[in-house]
């Protein structure tokens, strides 16, 4: 896809996030490791616990699975996202020298029922991705990082933290 659009780009990394809201969804987490490399680190800071920092599909979804198993509904919905894809490095053509590279930023709402409290509980956050292209018949986009930050919580706890400081 190297020679492909910046149209093209942009709308495979649309896919690769709305993949992963499926996967999350689903519970689906032996699909991770097509999203991700497998270095690919996640920060994360709901706001009320101390910020922490996992590594690889297999470890995010150890982690995340047990935080969410405890809803017998869970969706994950995109509510905006942008991409940047690095343009001089599209024109480059890629490769080894210049790897194709983007950022983007997701807006994301958690609908979650509690089943042992039988409550309904929204969570809204951002993520801030860098990802990276791989060429070849498994290639394609990939997270590399993540970054995420808790915006928002109804329910028993809930709570508004507004803006990460970096995108105020």
């Amino acid at each position: 896809m190297s020679t492909s659009s910046l149209t093209d780009h942009v709308v495979a990394l649309w896919r690769l996030q709305s993949r992963y809201a499926d996967v999350v969804t689903r519970r689906a987490w032996g699909e991770l490791g097509h999203l991700f490399l497998p270095e690919t680190t996640v920060h994360i800071d709901t706001v009320t616990n101390p910020p922490r920092t996992i590594v690889g599909p297999d470890e995010f979804a150890s982690v995340i699975g047990a935080a969410i198993e405890r809803f017998d509904h869970f969706t994950f919905v995109i509510l905006n996202t942008v991409v940047d894809v690095d343009e001089a490095a599209l024109a480059a053509g890629g490769g080894p020298d210049r790897p194709l590279t983007a950022t983007g930023r997701m807006f994301m709402c958690e609908i979650r029922h509690d089943a042992a409290t039988d409550t309904w509980q929204n969570a809204h956050g951002v993520y801030s991705d860098r990802y990276v292209w791989l060429e070849g018949d498994t290639g394609g986009w990939r997270f590399a990082e993540r970054r995420y930050r808790s915006m928002a919580r109804t329910g028993p706890d809930g709570a508004v933290f507004g803006l990460p400081p970096d995108l105020a």
